[in-house]
């Protein structure tokens, strides 16, 4: 019987075997003779998550059919980049939640989150120089460096109304999705595929990761999911110019502009002006909106890889791309 909905289960299932190696690495490479580093970073690591991007690396490397096992250390500095990132937001953003328990920097204090961020970056580039491909560097510290640059344009977007649906997807695609494209590209360096496979993985991950956000800024609005990873309310209260909300500011009358503009700017925050905010998005649609835009993004991340072998892995990662949109939390 097929399932009625599409799932994680092919990609968890394919790459099961070498995450079990991952995890290995990801957890010699945490260690450290100062305890509140372990700790910390265990915190955060061991805390659920979906471990989307190393299964990306790896599930990549099955679809190129590579036999090695280079990308197992490759996997996990994507990891420890990603990690680091979430403990670098989480201080900026004030967060008291990730991945639904109490987040890293309310337990162990800002200072210590962010020097274990630092630490956790410095581990994934001595992982990418051990692998020894000057270009496999390249990819993962010029992704590193992207994300900085879509957390600084996020910052300056913050609580600004005029915020537009480029800069949003500007934001996104450096922020979140050039992390997926490079964990993607780099199975096809180490596999030694010439430059077309390359871009075609790059653009699956990026494409991918455009389709995650979008869904994750949706959750965040709405008013069916009961359950996700962070706070209810935590993009309102951030004054984050998410795609619902810009798309909603551009529906709405004067009056509900009124609204968002005092929203973002902080001066409307309670649970009441929370619901209203849901109430306006639901009226506009824009939870709907805002799925079918990823909708169509996760559809360009299938057509990238759809001159690949008919193989577990392609099915897998086309199954990937389609849970990433139909998901709930």
């Amino acid at each position: 019987m097929p399932r009625s909905e599409p799932s994680l289960a092919p990609v968890l299932a394919l790459t099961a075997d070498g995450m079990n190696c991952v995890n290995q690495i990801i957890l010699d490479r945490m260690q450290s003779k100062i305890p509140l580093i372990p700790a910390l970073a265990g915190h955060l690591i061991a805390g659920g998550g979906k471990r989307m991007r190393p299964m990306l690396t790896l599930a990549s490397a099955a679809l190129l059919e590579y036999e090695g096992n280079r990308h197992h250390k490759l996997a996990a500095a994507v990891e420890f980049i990603h990690t680091a990132t979430l403990l670098h937001d989480d201080v900026v953003d004030g967060s008291d939640m990730r991945r639904g328990k109490q987040a890293a920097n309310i337990i162990f204090g800002n200072p210590a989150a962010v020097l274990v961020g630092d630490f956790l970056f410095s581990r994934s580039f001595e992982l990418m120089v051990e692998d020894g491909s000057l270009k496999v560097l390249k990819i993962l510290s010029g992704a590193s460096a992207i994300i900085a640059e879509g957390e600084v344009d996020q910052l300056t977007a913050q609580r600004r109304v005029e915020t537009s649906e480029d800069q949003y997807l500007s934001i996104i695609g450096a922020k979140t999705a050039a992390l997926f494209a490079a964990a993607c590209r780099i199975s096809a360096v180490v596999a030694e595929r010439d430059p077309a496979i390359e871009q075609k993985l790059d653009d699956y991950g990026r494409n991918l990761g455009i389709a995650f956000q979008l869904v994750d800024d949706a959750i965040d609005y709405d008013s069916e999911v009961t359950e996700s990873g962070k706070d209810k309310g935590d993009d309102f209260r951030d004054g984050k110019m998410t795609l619902p909300v810009i798309l909603a500011y551009a529906r709405g009358s004067a009056e509900e502009r009124q609204f968002w503009q005092d929203a973002m700017q902080g001066r409307r925050t309670s649970d009441e002006d929370l619901a209203h905010a849901t109430s306006l998005i639901a009226k506009h649609g824009t939870v709907a909106d805002t799925r079918e835009r990823a909708k169509h993004f996760a559809n360009r991340a299938i057509d990238s890889i759809s001159g690949f072998p008919a193989n577990e892995a392609r099915a897998a990662m086309i199954e990937a791309a389609q849970f990433a949109v139909s998901r709930r939390f």
